[in-house]
């Protein structure tokens, strides 16, 4: 009898477990990656799609990396649809590339691009350095460059000669901006990353997505520098030379604390910021990002970076109306909902054109 008892209970035991791992087995096959999970949300709003801004807007923030041979017919009607004056190409290189790029937009387009240097920094201990430089930079602006494009290598991954890590604030470097505020050109600089690249890639990071999806951006602690030393020598950059007029790429990095942001301008005015890959962080906070908006809006230009006709929608979306809980283009960036600022037409004729035409030599508007 004891053996028929033990039988059974092991039999009940068995399909105990076998009842419990099939329910965690139905429950595991119903579970969905976070890129997967896409909601359609039965929330009913108004909508204003927006397709062209309101006014014209030059984007100070985007790479063309083909402009040598590039067709730019087709890509200047696309600017027309949406109201882009003028394009900023940062990409222009140096050397036969950028006098190719030159020619390209000068045969027909110099009123619609203006493109912008870049120095590779590693050649600081190379023999003719800082002179090198400063004739390349003198020669562009002859020839019509508008600008110098810092890229996020330095301060990342640029070395010197002896290998170590060339900082940002390296008083090697100090030349260079001096030399451009002599010539009175920006330089538009990205430092570093967004602060969440150096946080434990786990559940509470917001940007785990990302890192997910790329995660060669990861910045392990144990490889590069901390997040606030890129931007303490970046800072340090902009105090030392007064006189030279930089663009802080990104929202610099800091459009998750616009507070902290405010008062780098209020301490330094020789500093702008622009919008590029960061709308996400105005959108999710509207009323605070409004408010900020309105303050510094002598200070923040329209800026896009990577280049996609649609996409730039959200960006008039998000500016220009009282839209609410929509989505923006790009779930890696933002999982979270964007809502209009409803900027007045005072600040989005800064925002779009008035501030970059400050900034950046000979830009003008020629169409309405």
């Amino acid at each position: 009898m004891k053996k028929w008892v033990s039988i059974a209970l092991a039999v009940l035991l068995f399909l105990g477990a076998a009842w419990w791992l099939i329910g965690k087995i139905q429950y595991r096959l119903n579970v969905m990656d976070v890129e997967e999970y896409d909601p359609v949300s039965t929330l009913r709003v108004s909508e204003t799609l927006l397709t062209h801004s309101k006014f014209p807007f030059i984007d100070v923030h985007n790479h063309q990396w083909t402009m040598p041979i590039q067709n730019l017919d087709k890509l200047v009607v696309e600017m027309d649809s949406l109201n882009m004056a003028v394009m900023v190409n940062l990409s222009g290189f140096r050397g036969n590339y950028l006098d190719w790029s030159l020619d390209n937009v000068n045969e027909k387009y110099s009123d619609r691009f203006a493109l912008f240097l870049n120095i590779n920094f590693e050649k600081l201990d190379d023999e003719g350095w800082p002179e090198e430089p400063i004739r390349m930079l003198e020669e562009a602006v002859d020839h019509g460059v508008r600008g110098l494009k810092v890229y996020k290598s330095l301060g990342l991954t640029d070395t010197d000669n002896d290998g170590n890590r060339i900082a940002i604030d390296d008083t090697r470097l100090d030349p260079v901006w001096a030399k451009c505020g002599e010539l009175d050109i920006p330089v538009l600089i990205h430092s570093g990353e967004p602060s969440s690249f150096w946080n434990p890639k786990n559940k509470n990071n917001e940007r785990w997505l990302e890192l997910k999806q790329h995660p060669e951006r990861y910045r392990n602690p144990d490889k590069y520098p901390p997040f606030e030393e890129l931007m303490a020598e970046q800072h340090s950059v902009f105090r030392k030379h007064p006189n030279t007029k930089f663009i802080n790429a990104h929202l610099g990095w800091f459009g998750n604390d616009l507070t902290r942001l405010g008062e780098l301008f209020d301490e330094l005015p020789n500093v702008y910021t622009e919008l590029g890959a960061v709308l996400a962080e105005l959108g999710r906070q509207p009323k605070f990002a409004r408010a900020w908006m309105i303050r510094y809006q002598d200070r923040v230009m329209m800026g896009k970076d990577t280049y996609k006709k649609e996409e730039y929608y959200t960006y008039f979306r998000v500016l220009e109306t009282t839209d609410e809980y929509f989505d923006y283009y790009r779930k890696r960036h933002a999982h979270w909902k964007m809502y209009g600022l409803d900027l007045p037409d005072s600040v989005l004729r800064k925002v779009y054109s008035a501030n970059a035409m400050k900034v950046i030599p000979n830009l003008k508007i020629s169409i309405k």
